[in-house]
């Protein structure tokens, strides 16, 4: 029996015109994505392109979007890698109509569009509520680190940052004042490309510039705080009390610490040996308290305080630890629903989650209202322990179920100390109640549901889309992008319901 195989006739001609609608299967991603935008309010895109001016018209900004989401949809971030999809992926010439847009307008029209991209997150959200995936019964909120488009051992000091500024205006003005020879154009680069890294917005000078500000910033907040915290701490001392809490590591604030508790120390015991007239300075705890203030002393003129440092790529970010060590980069906050729709987003400077917690019910509600969800529906908001503290425990807003230790801590708390029932004791701290909400069987089950809500989103985000670094530099620059981010995987959600769906009513 005669074997054969069917091979590819590369030379057959088509006999009747090619339709891109035969390309893909209706079923396909990129025809939603297309029906996606279509459904969007997409009028912010339009602003900055008039109906007539110079220049040749402008892609349309409702095809480049919907060439964005699918792209970050297929995990492609790269404005070249985009172009080449459009020359040879048959999604991205359907989505472009077999236009092929040039990376420096695919990155253009991020830099230019940075805004409405942003903005383009709150109108999905209308599209999942009206799907019906906006469930606001339990809440879930967390943070992730993410890596910025900056490398860590870029952070400099101020001293080394006016130092290179000074070099660069030098560098400058020479250039200014010597003049290029006419025979060839290429001698002279080198002052060109200084004076450019001056006059450009981007340029090197502005990016020192605006880490010296950072440098400067840090300085006056953490005098202003130290302050704080000493006319605070001497307050409490005058009146013979020591201030509660972890003691601070800074040597300089540890010895401003010593030198209060030392003070506190010796006004208790002046008030207790004042009817015998005996000399406090011999009290035992004034002993400890001064052995104390004279190790911190030593501590702190052994080690001096480290120089505030930083990033002269981007000023904004921040040194971050996450559990494979430290990063470069921002905290990025999110909050998800049971369908695992990100309703709120927003990317922080501080390392810990501790002051995120009322920002980010604020953007919430915000994002809520301009969507047209009833905010009333909210029964239940799950933090884990980064967000444990007295005034987020008792902020205003719904009710919460925020963990006072680590999981596995608070696991072996449970199976050590038992279950609980009922309210707490009047007399609880707002800390003390929370663990006891925690040990009741209702507590216990619902926080249960924190870690199957929101880590699955970030592990999405980060292993399978590739999302563990910004493209862009700034704050603003990473909020637009961390919120487009959520709005193609809140999109994919909304997808894969509808296609269940289909499926279910077939």
């Amino acid at each position: 029996m005669a074997y054969f195989y069917l091979g590819p006739d590369r030379e057959q001609l088509f006999l009747m015109p090619v339709c891109m609608r035969d390309w893909l299967e209706e079923s396909h991603l990129a025809w939603f994505v297309i029906d996606a935008v279509a459904q969007l309010d997409t009028s912010a895109l339009d602003e900055r392109h008039p109906n007539d001016g110079p220049g040749r018209p402008a892609y349309d900004p409702q095809m480049m979007c919907a060439l964005l989401l699918y792209a970050y949809m297929s995990g492609v971030r790269s404005s070249r890698r985009i172009e080449a999809a459009c020359r040879t992926d048959a999604a991205f010439r359907v989505i472009c109509g077999g236009m092929v847009p040039d990376h420096a307008t695919v990155a253009r029209f991020i830099c230019d569009q940075e805004q409405a991209l942003e903005g383009l997150f709150v109108k999905g959200l209308r599209l999942c509520h009206a799907a019906g995936l906006i469930d606001l019964s339990v809440l879930a909120l967390d943070g992730t680190k993410i890596a910025a488009d900056a490398a860590l051992d870029q952070n400099r000091s101020a001293e080394w940052i006016r130092e290179q500024i000074k070099k660069l205006m030098a560098q400058t003005v020479e250039s200014e004042e010597t003049e290029a020879p006419a025979p060839d154009p290429l001698e002279g680069l080198e002052g060109l490309e200084t004076i450019a890294q001056i006059s450009t917005s981007g340029g090197r000078l502005t990016r020192l510039e605006a880490a010296l500000q950072v440098i400067e910033d840090e300085e006056k907040k953490a005098s202003d705080e130290a302050k704080a915290r000493a006319e605070a701490a001497f307050r409490e001392a005058e009146a013979g009390r020591k201030l509660r809490g972890r003691k601070p590591k800074d040597p300089a604030a540890a010895l401003a610490r010593a030198k209060a508790d030392y003070a506190a120390c010796l006004n208790r015991a002046k008030a207790r040996h004042a009817p015998r007239c005996s000399d406090p300075e011999q009290d035992p705890a004034v002993k400890d308290a001064q052995a104390a203030l004279a190790s911190a002393q030593q501590a702190a003129e052994a080690e001096p305080a480290k120089a505030p440092k930083a990033n002269i790529t981007d000023p904004d970010s921040r040194i971050m630890k996450d559990r494979k060590g430290y990063l470069q980069g921002y905290n990025c906050q999110a909050i998800v629903n049971r369908h695992q729709i990100v309703v709120a987003c927003a990317v922080a400077q501080d390392a810990n989650d501790i002051e995120q917690y009322e920002p980010m019910r604020d953007e919430l509600e915000r994002n809520l209202k301009s969507a047209g969800i009833p905010q009333e529906e909210i029964e239940l908001m799950l933090a884990d322990a980064g967000y444990c503290s007295d005034a987020n425990l008792t902020a205003e807003g719904p009710e919460r179920l925020i963990a006072t230790l680590k999981d596995w801590k608070q696991r072996r708390a449970a199976r050590e100390l038992g279950t609980t029932s009922g309210e707490p004791p009047a007399d609880a701290t707002p800390i003390e109640a929370m663990e006891h909400r925690l040990r009741t069987p209702e507590g216990t089950a619902a926080y249960a549901q924190r870690s199957q809500l929101i880590e699955p989103v970030f592990g999405d985000r980060k292993q399978n889309r590739g999302y563990r670094r910004f493209r862009r530099r700034g704050l603003d620059a990473v909020q637009s992008e961390w919120a487009f981010i959520h709005l193609v995987g809140n999109l994919l959600k909304l997808y894969r319901h509808e296609q269940a769906s289909s499926l279910a009513t077939a």
